[in-house]
């Protein structure tokens, strides 16, 4: 369960590298296609970093072991989903090898996935509390 802050901290900070390399090195070199592919990388790279770092924040304030293992495998998702994702589309345009988006639908699955056990501890929530009146 530990390290989802720190995995949150570096995605965020190789989201903000990424993204100021590509516009300066690599945007001139590629085709207005493949910069597509590369924003939409980058956009979702900061997505993930938002999320991972998020999660990795709010495992500070909780105490409840179950609740805990759920944020840690959205945490855990949303990381390995960012860096699976994004960075089969990075590689592919830095090298021109089309093969390697084949990890690409694979990290899009785990963020779709990544919410689930979010939304399992918001329903682990909503049994502990009783409703308020």
């Amino acid at each position: 369960m530990r390290g989802i802050l720190l995995a949150g901290a570096i995605l965020g900070f190789l989201a903000v590298v990424v993204g100021a390399l590509a516009g300066h090195a690599l945007q001139p070199h590629v085709s207005p296609d493949i910069w597509r592919q590369v924003t939409t990388a980058m956009a979702y790279h900061r997505f993930g970093a938002i999320m991972t770092t998020a999660l990795g924040l709010a495992m500070l304030a909780v105490h409840e072991p179950r609740l805990l293992r759920c944020l840690a495998a959205g945490g855990w998702l949303f990381t390995a989903g960012t860096l699976l994702f994004s960075f089969s589309i990075y590689l592919r345009a830095l090298l021109d090898a089309p093969a390697l988006t084949a990890a690409t639908p694979v990290g899009g699955t785990l963020l779709i996935i990544a919410w689930v056990p979010l939304a399992w501890a918001g329903v682990m929530e909503l049994r502990a509390r009783p409703a308020s009146r």
